[in-house]
């Protein structure tokens, strides 16, 4: 099923909730909505299945306009982040539930809720109480009714969000396969950018009621669009900071600068911003880059080696966490951060060095758009 929505926006009272969108989905494919907390999510997938009307614009449904449609004639199935089971029903008449109002066949609701099941290994729990089972049985059921209905577009809103982390990390990996064989199409809301990347597909990046940029999730993770979209798809938060173009260099702070790439170069002489993703920011000052173990290095034609610029930094906040460090710095009157493998020791309120990979910044003019490289 192909969805698009033109020019459609919302507004409640004098607040816009969703600014003008024009947005073509991947038809039969999975399409992420990332971005923070009320940055619009919910509402969009509210104006995709009818629950809400835009207050302009239009919605389509495979060539149709279905602006008007109530949300029972549209096909639509919705899976929220609370699971929404009925109590006293059993899980295989949870799941068959939505095949029972549409009036099908017992025969054929056996049949559709076993197959379902079985995909959703809940085949041994279909006599069960929504009480009895585990949150992760719990979502499995409610992703199973979503799914039996055979419905052209699903919807999900953060519906791992509420689960362990264990039961995330397994859900993730099986829910894109588990569509494709459905043939739908799929929207997830997600705040979290590397279920994004996990997840693939298609990726919309929203920010305070806009989509500023849609297209293959690895290449808008890559290639952000402007500002907001990189500030999106970065999580701990990207390092952003002014820095100063000056003839073929870029100049952060005081004796800290490199060569300027090519798109700054054509650049009058002045401020700029630079973008550093926190794991593209390592402890140690400069290192010259190794090979990995094990990895083929040809005789004749070396590898290139990053352009690591060492800071030194004062040491605001260290955060060990397993096998992670992220370590927040002071530099150049500006808070950045470091994410990096293995446990880094650094105390607080002393300084510290570090290596900016500064072949992996991204760079902006003043309207906030990113400049290619």
């Amino acid at each position: 099923m192909s969805l698009e929505l033109r020019q459609v926006s919302l507004r409640v009272g004098a607040e816009t909730h969703i600014h003008p969108t024009t947005l073509a989905l991947e038809p039969g494919g999975f399409n992420t909505l990332l971005g923070e907390t009320l940055s619009g999510k919910t509402t969009l997938l509210r104006l995709m299945a009818g629950l809400v009307k835009p207050t302009a614009g239009e919605v389509w449904f495979d060539g149709r306009d279905v602006t008007g449609v109530s949300v029972q004639q549209r096909g639509v199935s919705m899976v929220y982040q609370q699971f929404i089971n009925y109590p006293n029903f059993s899980v295989f008449d949870n799941i068959a539930s939505p095949l029972k109002v549409a009036g099908v066949s017992a025969a054929e609701i056996k049949s559709r809720v076993g197959r379902i099941a079985e995909m959703l290994r809940l085949s041994p729990l279909l006599d069960r109480r929504p009480s009895e089972l585990s949150g992760g049985q719990q979502q499995r059921t409610a992703l199973a009714r979503a799914l039996v209905k055979d419905a052209g577009l699903v919807l999900l809103d953060e519906p791992l969000a509420n689960l362990d982390y264990k039961l995330r990390e397994a859900l993730r990996d099986e829910l894109p396969r588990l569509f494709a064989s459905q043939g739908c199409t799929v929207v997830y809301a997600t705040t979290e950018p590397a279920e994004a990347l996990l997840l693939g597909g298609h990726v919309a990046t929203l920010h305070e009621g806009r989509v500023t940029q849609f297209g293959a999730c690895a290449t808008v993770y890559r290639e952000p669009a402007d500002l907001a979209s990189a500030r999106v798809f970065s999580d701990p938060p990207i390092n952003v900071a002014t820095a100063r173009k000056v003839g073929d260099e870029v100049q952060l702070a005081d004796g800290v600068r490199w060569a300027a790439p090519q798109a700054v170069r054509t650049l009058p002489d002045g401020p700029i911003t630079v973008a550093l993703r926190p794991h593209h920011v390592q402890p140690g000052g400069n290192r010259a880059s190794r090979p990995m173990q094990g990895a083929t290095v040809s005789a004749t034609v070396p590898a290139p080696v990053p352009e690591r610029v060492p800071v030194t930094g004062r040491v605001l906040i260290c955060e060990i966490s397993g096998s992670e460090s992220v370590v927040h710095f002071a530099l150049a009157g500006t808070t950045w951060v470091s994410q990096a493998h293995g446990v880094q020791i650094h105390p607080v309120g002393e300084e510290a060095q570090f290596a900016l990979d500064v072949d992996r910044c991204l760079y902006f003019d003043a309207a906030g758009r990113r400049l290619a490289a």
